[in-house]
């Protein structure tokens, strides 16, 4: 069994960058109270910024191990995200490394953040297609997940950088397809709530109106 990645970088940097993060952008957090305290979660958020793992960082006080592309390991940063607890993700093919990592975070009770477009989203949808990886080790290490909402706009003193935290569910009795859909349609409904009451860009308002009209 692989180890579990190390939190204590992540307790360090949350406690100096967030509040950092929290005076420039102005997030919004809404839903605090709903990411578990204690037992195996995945948090699984939409992506549209680098910055989104700040997002649902600020709504816990629970160190988050983060699956990050093996680009971010590679530059001058590198250190930055391994001392976070971090889980290196090679998106080119089968990676057996990161996912012993992910199932070590989830066997010891952690909580594990994952970025289920795989990618940020750059297209004209509300949402790129889910992969499977977070419903697959949420229904493997019984796991429950949260689904996240991130919109508006990251600039300096936003009015409108939102992120709404859902409720957890459980995948017992799901396959990972029907885990993988759930959530995806769970964070659908969030990002809408954001933008019904106003906290949202216009292009995502467009995108929104395209993706709930289908």
């Amino acid at each position: 069994m692989a180890n579990k990645p190390k939190t204590w970088g992540f307790r360090v940097f949350s406690a100096i960058l967030l509040p950092i993060f929290r005076l420039y952008y102005n997030p919004r957090v809404i839903g605090k109270g709903k990411i578990p305290k204690k037992g195996a979660v995945v948090i699984c958020s939409n992506h549209k910024h680098v910055m989104d793992q700040c997002m649902a960082a600020l709504a816990t006080r629970r160190p988050i191990n983060y699956m990050a592309k093996a680009e971010y390991f590679e530059g001058s940063f590198a250190w930055f995200f391994k001392v976070n607890g971090c889980i290196r993700v090679n998106r080119d093919g089968n990676d057996d490394e990161a996912k012993a990592s992910a199932n070590a975070v989830l066997e010891n009770g952690g909580a594990l953040g994952i970025f289920p477009e795989g990618t940020r989203n750059r297209t004209d949808g509300l949402l790129r297609e889910f992969k499977f990886g977070a419903a697959s080790l949420a229904c493997k290490n019984n796991a429950m997940m949260v689904p996240v909402a991130v919109t508006g706009e990251y600039k300096f003193r936003s009015k409108n950088l939102t992120s709404r935290i859902g409720e957890p569910f459980s995948t017992e009795g799901m396959t990972v397809e029907q885990a993988n859909e759930h959530l995806r349609s769970e964070i659908a409904k969030l990002m809408k709530q954001n933008l019904d009451e106003g906290y949202g860009t216009p292009e995502e308002y467009e995108k929104s109106k395209r993706y709930f009209e289908v």
